[in-house]
């Protein structure tokens, strides 16, 4: 199967999932915390997620039978299969719960371990972030490229905090500190990390960085950086690992600038 029937597979499944979302946001839906069965706590979960992705597995499972589905719920699909779907149904859940419309449904689909497809949908705006290897980065239709800044003086950047609410926040807070000292313009965390890396694609942040995201949280967003020209790795500098892992990206130019940083920190 192509990669363009691909894309349009996942972008089918990220409306039908999307429709879901705001409807529950509408009518109301349950949230609950993941500690209460086991989880991190601060971690949230709802109805919404679960139909969400229950949705989105109908359509891949129909369109693409025999494909391993990994997911954030209920999909444990096995990351080094040849074809594997790797599903975000509900990024963001946290400004979900608090009728925050920064949100996304992110769907991406990797052969052989490399990423081939990827797609983050913003139901709210109605905002389509598309890539396919090979053929650049798409916003809503239009190509889009990595911001040009050759200095972190010159841009946002953006972070994220895992539900760590003890040693990994004071990291993250350390080094947010030292951007600042590096005259960045300032600092963004808007809670959605497919939807930062894509800020990133199209050029509003200089860079992005987390010390611990899930594949599902990066694997749709690290294809539209890196087709949009940037470059994404762990904290340290490594290939990224599908699995939990720390994440660095940027517009490439700034990228040995801000390892620089979260090597200082992430290793300490």
């Amino acid at each position: 199967m192509t990669n363009e029937r691909l894309l349009e597979i996942a972008k089918s499944a990220a409306l039908g999932a999307g429709e879901i979302l705001l409807r529950y946001r509408k009518e109301g839906v349950l949230i609950r915390n993941k500690a209460e069965s086991g989880g991190v706590s601060h971690d949230l979960v709802s109805d919404a997620d679960l139909h969400s992705e229950q949705h989105i597995a109908e359509v891949l499972r129909k369109e693409t039978p025999g494909y391993e589905l990994l997911g954030e719920e209920t999909l444990h699909g096995a990351a080094d299969a040849e074809h594997l779907w790797v599903i975000d149904p509900l990024d963001g859940t946290n400004n979900y719960a608090h009728g925050l419309p920064h949100f996304a449904v992110s769907i991406a689909y990797y052969h052989a371990g490399v990423a081939q497809v990827g797609v983050v949908y913003n139901p709210v705006h109605d905002d389509w972030f598309t890539a396919i290897a090979g053929q650049g980065a798409f916003y809503n239709g239009q190509r889009v490229h990595v911001a040009e800044s050759e200095s972190l003086g010159e841009v946002l950047i953006g972070c994220g905090f895992y539900y760590d609410r003890g040693d990994m926040m004071r990291k993250t807070l350390a080094a947010i500190g030292d951007l600042f000292e590096t005259k960045i313009h300032g600092i963004r965390r808007f809670g959605t990390a497919s939807l930062d890396l894509c800020q990133v694609g199209v050029g509003q942040f200089g860079g992005f960085f987390e010390f611990q995201l899930a594949p599902w949280d990066f694997a749709a967003g690290r294809l539209f950086v890196e087709e949009a020209g940037g470059k994404v790795t762990t904290a340290i500098g490594t290939e990224l690992p599908m699995a939990k892992t720390s994440l660095v990206a940027s517009n490439d130019r700034l990228h040995d600038a801000i390892l620089a940083i979260t090597k200082k920190h992430w290793q300490s």
